[in-house]
């Protein structure tokens, strides 16, 4: 995915540049301008993989604007846009600063392959396009705690100032994540599936509802018939997308494991299942990391989540070690039993990181995000084969 940014103060060259690059799987239109003088600032807001400047308005100032450009930003690739294609003006270009020359109007498979050339050669070096992680979060069954977790993983990842943080809530039909953070969203899911080929920065940021932590969250549609219009393909771009704007997307699946969930599994970098001491929530764990497994392989990058460890459940229930025998693997983290916190947060709409920041249950989340922050080390845990013991005992 490359983030382009774009400038041409004439609307009639601009707008089909813009719906040229729309129509590309591959590019997310990140940023716009009409004004060559106030370019400079939008780059350094969006820090685009590329930037487009039109020439023809005015071309000693595009020029200008290309030399500028060069000079504050080395790393930044610039592809120069103009009907004159003779060689004066594309040697102009080239000595401002600009890396290649397209003429216009702009041709789809010409584009394609200067934007291909400029990726290839990394000329990308400055871009903010790398270091985004895509956290799929899964719960063992309902009341395991996966959208309490992975709201208030979200809010905790938003305090860094390093970070910009995105949730999807992809339980279709029943999500809640909006109630644990007591928004209303003024668009979901469903308004992103029906915009999905004009889907833009400017759209996207609209359809986004922001909570106060830096969180940002697509809510579930909010009738359970709009569910249909949210295609497997639908969510694949968005994702890819949001990979391109944020350095966490967190998705909050259900437990039906439709087409969407099954895209967002696939696509996740890591996939959370939470889990919790008893037999139908260690057997379901067991169950997914199978399905995962025959899916291509796709449970090395499974981790299960211990949640309300140190609870009190009733007699039957199982202790760490045989719960961590029969998934096959040891828990990748353990978020404490802290009722009253979690309690208080959900009734009032309040993340942890607010409600409650000094409780037992947010440090392990705390803990779990600076783990998050830190790459490649979260990459790696054991896998194994669980064994059985819940077949031959129900």
């Amino acid at each position: 995915m490359q983030r382009i940014a774009i400038v041409d103060p004439s609307d009639l060259t601009r707008e089909p540049l813009r719906n040229l690059l729309l129509g590309m799987e591959s590019v997310w239109v990140d940023a716009e301008g009409a004004r060559y003088e106030f370019f400079p600032d939008i780059v350094a807001q969006s820090h685009p993989d590329v930037a487009i400047v039109a020439l023809d308005s005015d071309q000693g100032k595009a020029l200008q604007l290309i030399q500028r450009l060069r000079s504050e930003m080395p790393q930044l690739p610039i592809i120069a846009v103009s009907a004159r294609g003779d060689g004066q003006s594309i040697l102009q270009a080239l000595r401002a600063g600009a890396k290649e020359f397209l003429t216009q109007p702009v041709v789809l498979e010409e584009l394609m392959t200067t934007l291909h050339n400029l990726r290839s050669s990394g000329d990308n070096d400055g871009a903010a396009s790398g270091g985004s992680m895509v956290i799929a979060m899964i719960g063992s069954r309902g009341g395991a705690g996966a959208t309490s977790l992975a709201v208030n993983l979200g809010c905790t990842l938003a305090q860094n100032k390093s970070h910009s943080v995105a949730l999807i809530d992809l339980d279709l039909a029943l999500g809640d994540a909006d109630v644990a953070l007591d928004l209303i969203p003024d668009h979901t899911l469903a308004d992103v599936a029906m915009n999905i080929e004009r889907l833009d920065m400017q759209f996207l940021r609209r359809a986004l509802c922001k909570h106060k932590t830096g969180l940002a969250l697509l809510s579930r549609p909010l009738r359970i018939e709009e569910i249909g219009l949210i295609h497997e393909e639908h969510l694949q771009r968005l994702i890819c997308l949001l990979r391109a704007s944020f350095t966490h997307l967190i998705l909050d699946l259900g437990q039906s494991f439709t087409g969407t969930d099954q895209t967002a599994i696939r696509l996740a970098d890591l996939v959370f299942i939470v889990t919790q001491l008893e037999i139908t929530s260690v057997r379901n764990t067991v169950r997914i990391l199978h399905h995962m497994g025959e899916d291509g392989g796709m449970a090395d990058k499974a981790r299960v989540l211990l949640n309300r460890n140190g609870a009190e459940f009733w007699d039957g229930d199982i202790g760490q070690k045989k719960a961590e025998d029969t998934i096959g693997r040891p828990f990748f983290w353990k978020i404490p039993n802290d009722f009253k916190s979690m309690v208080g947060s959900r009734s009032m709409g309040i993340p942890l990181v607010q409600h409650a920041p000094k409780s037992k249950i947010q440090q392990a989340i705390n803990q779990l995000a600076n783990a998050l922050s830190a790459e490649p080390a979260v990459a790696e845990a054991p896998v194994s084969t669980g064994s059985g013991w819940w077949r031959r005992g129900s």
